[in-house]
This record gives C-alpha cells, sequence and structure tokens, in this order.
C-alpha cells in the first residue's frame, strides 16, 4: 500500500485544532488506512508541494497531493472501494454536504468570532501576525474587540447545533444511525476544534452534543481522546 502523509495544522502544545483535518482523520479511519500526520505551521503551508494549496488538509500519496476535505474524502472512497465506504452513495454524500452548509451557516461565523482570539493565542509565535492580520481585516475590527462580545456569540453559536440535538433525540447513536458516518465526522471536528484551543465553554454540562461526542471520541481505538472533551462544558 502507498504510504499516505497528512499534513495537519499545529497550534501551542502540539495541539492540533483544524476542524478539516479532524475529519480527514476519521475519514482515514473510517477507511482502515494508516497514515503519517505531518504537523505545520500556518505560515508553513505555502511551501508544502510547490505552494500549489493554500490550507491543510493536505494528502500526500503516490507522489501526487490532494487538498481540501472533501477532495480528499472523494479520493480516498475512489482509490479504495474495497475498504468501507465514507459515502455509500451520490445521494448520501450530497446529504453530508447539506450537514455541513447548515453547520457554516447556523453557527460557523458566531464560532469564528467567538473563539478567534483564542486561536491567535494558540497559534505558533510565528503564525500570529499574519492571522491578526487577515482576520481583522476578515471582521472589520480587532480581535480584542471581538472577544470583548463573546458572551453573546457563544450563545449564539451555542444554538446553531440545535439541528443536531434534534437529531440525536431520534434514539441512533450516531447522525448517520447506527454506525458512524462522514456526518459525524463533520460536526465532531467542528467541537474537537473549539475543545482543543476555547478558553470559555461552548456547551452546557447536560447538553446531549456530549454523550455523542464522547462516542464519536471513543472510535477507531480513542482517535479524538487526545481533545478533551470537558473543555468544551460549563
Amino acid at each position: 500500500m502507498t504510504a499516505i502523509r497528512l499534513y495537519d495544522l499545529q497550534v501551542r502544545d502540539d495541539r492540533r485544532p483544524s476542524p478539516f483535518c479532524w475529519r480527514i482523520k476519521y475519514a482515514l479511519a473510517h477507511k482502515g488506512l494508516s497514515y503519517e500526520a505531518v504537523p505545520v505551521g500556518l505560515t508553513d503551508i505555502p511551501a508544502i508541494a510547490g505552494g500549489a494549496h493554500k490550507t491543510v488538509p493536505i494528502v500526500e500519496e503516490g507522489g501526487k497531493t490532494f487538498c481540501d476535505s472533501w477532495v480528499i474524502a472523494d479520493h480516498l472512497d475512489e482509490a479504495y472501494p474495497d475498504r468501507p465506504r465514507l459515502f455509500g452513495s451520490p445521494t448520501e454524500r450530497e446529504l453530508c454536504r447539506f450537514v455541513e452548509l447548515s453547520l457554516f451557516m447556523s453557527a460557523g461565523r458566531a464560532l469564528l468570532k467567538s473563539y478567534v482570539k483564542d486561536i491567535h493565542d494558540h497559534l505558533l509565535d510565528k503564525d500570529r501576525a499574519y492571522f491578526r492580520q487577515s482576520r481583522e481585516k476578515l471582521f472589520g475590527c480587532t480581535l480584542e474587540e471581538l472577544a470583548g462580545a463573546r458572551a453573546e456569540h457563544i450563545d449564539s453559536a451555542r444554538a446553531g447545533f440545535d439541528s443536531v440535538r434534534l437529531t440525536l433525540k431520534g434514539g441512533a447513536p450516531f447522525l448517520s444511525g447506527a454506525h458512524p458516518g462522514y456526518a459525524d465526522y463533520i460536526v465532531a471536528g467542528f467541537l474537537l476544534w473549539i475543545a482543543s484551543i476555547g478558553t470559555a465553554p461552548l456547551l452546557k454540562s447536560d447538553d446531549p452534543l456530549l454523550p455523542w461526542l464522547d462516542r464519536v471520541q471513543g472510535l477507531y481505538g480513542g482517535l479524538g481522546r487526545s481533545v478533551p472533551a470537558g473543555a468544551l462544558a460549563a
């Protein structure tokens, strides 16, 4: 089997917060594929593959590189059709896209506003200036100003997961049903991101997302256990 390398965003204390990298780690584990995780700082990314890609995750395999979590997931299903599929059909893939886009719309911006200062503070020193400049340009204010309104943003972000909570009330252990699937990896990636760098709790202690996330963290030999879910809850 061709060796697989996954370029994974690294911040201080060797934390790996990227929600997109997390979903690909789970995708690789779902397929039963081993890989080498290569830690990279934010400003290291342009040096990978001759500057062909601007974001992680990046997967390198057989002399080729694949960037973007959806491109990588499609590649894994195409390259390894004999292993458990991430998408059982084009319909399932589009439903997973719907899950992602719905979460972006309902919670994504509020999450970023809530924790952008925490992200900055956890970055490697060499990455902070670039991050501050680009994010302050995006939001039109300082990171400190965003942090000052964090309580309101966290309330909005927490409410943005209500569709996930309602889905879990159906009784299945995973969003994908009896077995975990890519939709679970998408949502878990967002929560593992916040758990990795957050300095204020996103969830209440009785949130039904927590037992579900615990199940996801325990998958594949405890893949997600390196991130303490307790950091998410008050």
